[in-house]
């Protein structure tokens, strides 16, 4: 690990020191500190170890949301105490984003019992103003505030992609933690705006600090920050067990970039011609990180390779999806439903002179199978992903973020299309 030139101290705060990079413009070093603090510091202790565990958690679940497919600053991790970012101009909102009734919200909101699980999440947002305790804002407060960060004004379009992001990237890892039989109740996030491409990202930190947990939906086990808010005081052995609880969660973290289970697709075609098409499957797959095989028989030539063809892959427990690519008369697709139990698609590849007709023999099928016909090899490839993601998390979680990014680029495209128009 080269040594960085670290240029002036950009900020620092209660948990982290951000540097600036001298060798590397428009990246910062954040760099964390053994400090923990509950209540805007009220209370406030030193945790041996603490900046090591929170860059981990930090590092780890950054890798999670950016092989996603999320924005977000983070770079890489640098050392045991620091990550590399891109350097943002931060916007000074917490946004808080609630699965279940907890904490400040049962103070709040009278009446509502702890453990009330909002569907759809909570959304909240507070001011990051210190001296009045953080308060709670409305969408009208941070639109009338005319934030300009980084060359960038903050308006409604950005709030509205704030806003979405936020609900985004909880059910990532709302979704990564169930894996671990780990409810994520609450959690709270940063946006700034990257100075380089002044676009807003997720910035900050994600570490134990910024959720609440709960392994098996249990409060009593919980392994996050409160436990330490909780202390009647503060001794040693208490802060061995906040500390105890911090190096759990930075553990179990590492275990949510690991696939639960791995599928793949199978791409049968019925003759070579139907390449290009079954090239665009596999690389759509490829984006998912899910394999792609690609295989040539015709169930009508050869009706018995195609079977032993399909029986190899039954027998390895792997679990798959099949793909039918044959035009003119599909036969492939149908003989595959009706003698596997795994999910078959159609994706027959239609030509203009006769598509509109070719197209029924996918369509129309015998009673008793099951197959689905999907015209598009990006969409087939798609449903096969959200197959698997029923199972995999990290397909899942790529799926989420994909919708995301699809409503964020027509939400920036119409904000475009309306400054030219103005």
């Amino acid at each position: 690990m080269s040594p960085l030139k670290l240029g002036q101290k950009l900020n620092e705060g209660k948990t982290k020191q951000i540097f600036e990079l001298v060798d590397q413009p428009g990246l910062v070093l954040v760099q964390s500190k053994d400090q923990i603090t509950a209540g805007n510091a009220v209370r406030k202790d030193q945790m041996e170890g603490k900046a090591a565990i929170a860059n981990k958690t930090t590092s780890c679940v950054f890798k999670l949301l950016q092989e996603a497919g999320i924005k977000t600053a983070f770079v890489k991790q640098h050392s045991d105490t620091a990550f590399i970012a891109a350097h943002c101009e931060m916007i000074p909102i917490e946004w808080v984003c609630r699965r279940v009734a907890t904490g400040s919200f049962l103070k709040r909101n009278p009446g509502v019992k702890e453990g009330y699980r909002f569907s759809p999440l909570k959304m909240e947002m507070f001011f990051k103003d210190d001296a009045n305790n953080d308060p709670q804002w409305s969408e009208e407060q941070l639109l009338e505030a005319k934030f300009s960060l980084a060359g960038l004004s903050i308006g409604q379009c950005e709030v509205d992609i704030m806003n979405r992001s936020t609900v985004a990237i909880f059910e990532i890892l709302e979704k990564a933690w169930a894996t671990q039989n780990c409810t994520l109740v609450d959690m709270k996030i940063e946006f700034g705006v990257n100075v380089t491409t002044k676009e807003v990202v997720l910035a900050d930190v994600i570490d134990n600090d910024s959720w609440r947990l709960w392994p098996a939906g249990d409060r009593s086990q919980q392994k996050d920050k409160q436990v330490y808010r909780d202390l009647k005081e503060v001794t040693p052995e208490a802060m061995q067990m906040v500390k105890r609880n911090f190096e759990w969660v930075s553990e179990r973290v590492k275990l949510l970039l690991e696939p639960q289970a791995s599928g793949r697709v199978v791409v049968l075609m019925g003759s070579t011609s139907d390449m290009a098409h079954c090239e665009k499957i596999k690389k759509a797959c490829a984006s998912y990180g899910i394999p792609c095989t690609l295989r040539v028989t015709s169930a009508h030539k050869g009706p018995d390779e195609t079977l032993r063809i399909k029986a190899g892959y039954e027998g390895d427990g792997v679990p798959t999806v099949f793909v039918a690519v044959a035009g003119r008369s599909n036969g492939l697709g149908p003989v595959m439903s009706g003698n596997t139990a795994y999910p078959v698609i159609n994706c027959p590849p239609l030509t203009p002179d006769w598509g509109a007709q070719d197209v029924w023999s996918s369509l129309r099928m015998p009673s008793g199978l099951g197959c689905s016909t999907v015209l598009s090899p990006e969409a087939a490839a798609q449903f096969a992903a959200q197959i698997f993601g029923l199972s995999d998390h990290l397909v899942w979680c790529k799926l989420r973020a994909s919708m995301l990014n699809t409503w964020v680029s027509l939400k920036l495209a119409d904000k475009k299309l309306q400054a030219c128009s103005l």
